[in-house]
């Protein structure tokens, strides 16, 4: 018996199913096409990145190695040599009001001083200006003890400077009770007790006169 041919309605699903068919392998293309182009973009900026850093020409190499930080030690506060030696100098130095000087100053009307071993022209050259004055201080207005270790540190520092001769002026006393020169009388004993002292002798009036003395270092 011949079969019977397929009815319209047959013909119709299958076109249906065909249409379907063809959409899903175009949507299938579209998507394929994507993940390509999307691949493709990655692997150009990846390369792009690898050109930029260098890593095409072997410009950069990979740590083969983890870096190790040395930390150096924290050294040791500095101990204040210099400062330490001046204090046991200053000790060592220490001045007294209470030094004999009756003896050791010249006999004359202005009370100079010369070190054993020194002549009588040294102080005359003192008094005639024979030196250049190359500094001085003003014990105005200190106290006994600030005037003493003004003075000594004074002399230290200009015996270490090179300096050869200085002048210090204590004052006349004209404020001291009973107007007596009580800071001078001490500045002779103090400069006595100075090794780096040779010798004084009161000041010229152009340089002050009776309240001021002029001093004469040794060679540093």
């Amino acid at each position: 018996m011949p079969s019977r041919p397929p009815s319209l309605k047959s013909l119709a699903d299958l076109r249906q199913v065909q249409r379907e068919l063809a959409e899903q392998r175009e949507q299938q293309a579209q998507a394929e096409a994507r993940r390509a182009a999307e691949a493709k973009k990655q692997l150009a900026e990846k390369n792009l990145f690898a050109r930029a850093i260098g890593a095409d020409t072997g410009a950069t190499r990979p740590l083969r190695h983890k870096p190790v930080v040395v930390l150096a030690p924290t050294p040791p506060e500095p101990i204040a040599r210099q400062h330490l030696r001046d204090e046991a100098q200053a000790l060592r130095e220490a001045l007294s009001d209470e030094f004999d000087v009756s003896t050791l100053l010249d006999a004359d009307d202005q009370m100079s001083f010369r070190r054993p071993g020194v002549g009588t022209e040294v102080t005359r050259k003192l008094r005639a200006g024979h030196w250049s004055l190359q500094g001085q201080i003003d014990l105005h207005g200190l106290r006994s003890d600030e005037a003493r270790e003004a003075l000594a540190q004074f002399i230290r520092q200009s015996w270490r400077n090179g300096l050869r001769c200085v002048r210090v002026v204590h004052g006349k006393g004209l404020g001291s009770p009973g107007k007596q020169p009580v800071l001078k009388l001490k500045a002779q004993r103090w400069l006595i007790q100075k090794k780096e002292v040779m010798a004084f002798v009161q000041a010229r009036p152009s340089d002050g006169g009776a309240g001021a003395l002029v001093v004469l270092l040794a060679p540093s």
